[in-house]
């Protein structure tokens, strides 16, 4: 069995997930503003944005001064430009309100077994916090998604200033867990930003990979969850 102490968890598609693809929560802002855009077209523009946005401003623009919520907003406008729409007016509002939106619960679901595993690993006595590639708004939607009480930490790399794979926003994650790299492990779905940055520090770490994914041959088979269910039965046959 591991020897433990330290769990740290990713977020988005490891405990959390959008209720609806992003292309038809922004279709429905549309329409509530009188404004047809196909959810297909949005959710194209979208990555087109957010890649675009990501390049030039990495990190939520944190090092070249902007708020992730300007961030974001600047997002949502060039999505909805891309698709057609121009109206500056329109475009301000359905910002605004879409960034406030995906700060609640009603866009979020606990994927299967998170809550059960949480349980478990806090019931075993595991101290566990959060490393994630998220904005300052990660907390608060916790808190609405009745997980956050599982959790000593939050590490956002907006508030940290790195951003995983930066192997720094681990290491700030073990000096606040106190514990050294061998006995901390880290559960997220990204073989680059999760199971191979925690690794590079000396923690363990799971995958988490859904059914359909692609398979990286570099990682072995009792590293990989097909569920968070299988978590408890990793850590004890390590």
């Amino acid at each position: 069995m591991l020897r433990l102490r330290l769990l740290t968890w990713d977020v988005k598609d490891t405990l959390l997930r959008l209720r609806q693809p992003v292309g038809e929560r922004y279709a429905a802002e549309a329409w509530a503003h009188g404004v047809r855009v196909q959810p297909e077209a949005l959710g194209r523009s979208f990555r087109e944005a957010y890649g675009a946005q990501s390049q030039h401003f990495p990190n939520y623009g944190r090092e070249q001064g902007l708020s992730s919520r300007q961030w974001w907003v600047d997002v949502v406008k060039q999505t909805f430009r891309l698709s057609g729409v121009h109206d500056d007016g329109v475009l301000t509002l359905m910002a605004e309100t879409l960034y406030h939106d995906f700060c609640s619960a009603h866009n979020w679901e606990v994927l299967p077994g998170a809550r059960e595993t949480l349980s478990w690993c806090c019931q075993r006595g595991f101290r566990m916090g959060v490393v994630s590639n998220f904005d300052n708004r990660l907390e608060n939607i916790l808190s609405q998604c009745n997980l956050r009480h599982h959790f000593e930490f939050i590490l956002t790399s907006e508030d940290v200033g790195f951003a995983k794979p930066d192997g720094r926003i681990f290491q700030k994650a073990l000096r606040l867990g106190r514990v050294p790299p061998e006995h901390a492990a880290h559960v997220g779905d990204d073989y680059t930003r999760d199971y191979q940055a925690a690794r590079a520090v000396g923690m363990h770490s799971f995958l988490l990979r859904v059914a359909g994914q692609g398979e990286e041959p570099e990682v072995p088979p009792e590293h990989v969850l097909p569920t968070l269910s299988h978590l408890l039965a990793l850590i004890e046959k390590g």
